[in-house]
């Protein structure tokens, strides 16, 4: 049975309480801005210092979706498990886990597809589909998301959400 949570409960703490109950495990330090919405959460695990902002959708349905610490969702960002193969007469399903490893920045309107693994650091750029793996560190965009740069961060920060976004 697969469940559908969208969360639009404004107060923070209240919000939080009723994410805690579905997730698989979420870690200290997390903040999810309104509007964020889970799909069969019990796949689905989140580290610590984890911020998801508005309009953000996680997918548990076709495999694991787990995210790391200290990793930014901008706005309107979909990250797939499950999707439908176009070359299949059957329109039959195409499945697997995503992993999204340490300090990942996704900035806005992105969509990830199953299988996937987003090396640590990595940074994706708006408007980009990620439909392969991407190494540490590097910078991608476009769609398919390619290569663009690497990062050069040590990547010692803590991510830490304003007041200010409650």
């Amino acid at each position: 049975m697969t469940s559908a949570f969208f969360f639009a409960i404004p107060i923070w703490t209240i919000r939080r309480l009723f994410i805690k109950l579905f997730l698989r495990k979420i870690g200290s330090g997390c903040f999810f801005m309104r509007h964020v919405r889970f799909i069969n959460p019990f796949n689905i695990s989140i580290g610590s210092n984890v911020i998801l902002n508005r309009e953000v959708m996680l997918d548990g349905r076709g495999g694991r979706l787990m995210i790391g610490n200290n990793v930014d969702i901008a706005q309107e960002t979909n990250i797939w498990t499950l999707e439908h193969d176009v070359n299949d007469n059957q329109h039959s399903e195409i499945s697997g886990d995503v992993i999204i490893e340490d300090h990942v920045w996704i900035a806005s309107r992105v969509t990830v597809l199953p299988g996937v693994k987003i090396g640590r650091g990595a940074v994706v750029a708006s408007g980009a589909v990620v439909t392969r793996n991407i190494p540490p560190l590097a910078i991608v965009g476009g769609i398919p998301a390619k290569i663009i740069g690497y990062r050069k961060n040590d990547l010692t920060y803590k991510l830490n959400y304003s007041p200010w976004f409650q």
